[in-house]
């Protein structure tokens, strides 16, 4: 639908709950899978062996891998190849094709000549694609025809299922490392070339989730969403860290000293204010320089000892009555000081609740997986949620008392 400035508006994308279903039950090898490890008569071993022909075409491997390379009509309209090519532990469109069992995948990571013919065949649907290997590692480029290959995948989507069960078979047959290099090629493709950008709903929901590395997966998913766009369609990947930082920032921030003080403030003595203590500090300095000057100067006759003295009595009167009003007034602040801490430690107690409920409801995604997307189960919140971490009280400090303070 175009828009008022004539940019054509495109909708939102939708997660696939089945994708998403299918692609955790591959990546932690098909829990509740019934292994038929000793009723399995190793087809697929033995047609990578060259001994069966697979059904119901009749075609043996190596007459596939000589004479249908480079025929596109053929790989692109047989139907029923493909799950002999490139098996699983799951059941496809061909009956005639049997699934692997973990049996048959250790005897054909031990059989040089499956692992040969098996890479060829990989080479070959590459080729199909538009797409070449490189070096032994995975890395892959640009083939020759890849124009002409890439407008055709461009415009057949049955193909994108072809690319799913081939990076799933890479992945059970001992080629894991291999997909992570083909999907960031076809991402790079579709998300920055424009290449084939048909591809890129596939890749971001299927072809990513086959790679069972968590951290290959987000680097390729952090690659995806810069490129993305609108990049406010993106939506795999986890917002939760998103969110996380919204909640932290809407919120009003909790002083860690102020639950801290709140804390300390029980078990301590109330400090006296500095004017107090200093004002009583400074009156005795000048008593002492008085009786200093008075045993100085004998002259002194005894009326002025004892308007000295009297007048020492009053100051030391008026001093006790201005501590105790100090004290007083010290006190009434603390006690005012401990209920507004002890409100802020109740806000910052809630807060964090609050903060956590919100993590703990929130649904997951996709970069989590399934843990993300599909069943936002335990399985989702080990690694993205962070606990809050709260601030234990240090050793409380001691104050000098008063008498100290004078002596």
């Amino acid at each position: 639908m175009p828009s008022d400035d004539g940019t054509e508006l495109t909708a939102k994308p939708k997660r696939s709950f089945y994708a998403a279903r299918d692609l955790y039950k591959y990546r932690h090898q098909y829990p509740n899978f019934k292994d038929l490890r000793y009723q399995n008569d190793l087809c697929n071993l033995r047609f990578y062996k060259n001994k069966i022909p697979f059904k119901p075409d009749g075609v043996y491997i190596e007459e596939v891998l000589n004479k249908w390379k480079g025929d596109y009509e053929k790989l692109e309209h047989n139907h029923t190849y493909i799950q002999w090519l490139f098996p699983l532990r799951e059941q496809g469109l061909n009956f005639y094709a049997k699934e692997l069992t973990t049996y048959e995948i250790e005897e054909f990571k031990k059989t040089k000549e499956a692992i040969r013919r098996f890479l060829l065949a990989y080479k070959m649907m590459l080729e199909f694609f538009g797409i070449k290997l490189i070096d032994k590692t995975g890395n892959v480029a640009r083939a020759a025809n890849w124009q002409e290959r890439f407008q055709h995948l461009n415009e057949s989507q049955h193909n994108y299922l072809r690319i799913t069960r081939i990076l799933k078979s890479l992945g059970e047959l001992g080629y894991e490392s291999f997909k992570s290099p083909l999907v960031k090629f076809i991402l790079h493709e579709a998300l920055v070339e424009d290449t084939i950008p048909n591809i890129k709903q596939s890749a971001l929901e299927y072809f990513v989730y086959t790679i069972r590395d968590r951290r290959e997966r987000r680097k390729l998913l952090r690659f995806a969403q810069q490129h993305y766009m609108p990049s406010e369609h993106f939506i795999w990947g986890p917002p939760r860290k998103q969110k996380l930082e919204g909640n932290k920032t809407s919120k009003k921030p909790v002083s860690p000293v102020s639950s801290h003080n709140s804390y300390i403030s029980k078990h301590r003595k109330p400090k006296e204010p500095k004017n107090a203590s200093a004002s009583g500090s400074s009156a005795g300095k000048k008593t002492e320089e008085r009786k200093v000057d008075l045993t100085k100067n004998g002259e002194e006759n005894d009326q002025d000892e004892q308007e000295t003295n009297c007048d020492a009595v009053r100051q030391n009167n008026s001093e006790k009555n201005s501590d105790n009003d100090s004290s007083r007034l010290s006190k009434s602040e603390e006690d005012h000081d401990t209920s507004d801490r002890k409100e802020d430690s109740s806000h910052s107690k809630n807060d964090d609740e609050n903060l956590n409920s919100d993590c703990a409801n929130d649904p997951g995604t996709v970069e989590e997986d399934l843990r993300d997307t599909e069943n936002s189960s335990n399985d989702t919140s080990a690694e993205l949620q962070d606990g809050l971490d709260k601030d234990m009280p240090s050793g409380g400090t001691t104050t000098k008392s008063k008498d100290e303070l004078k002596s």
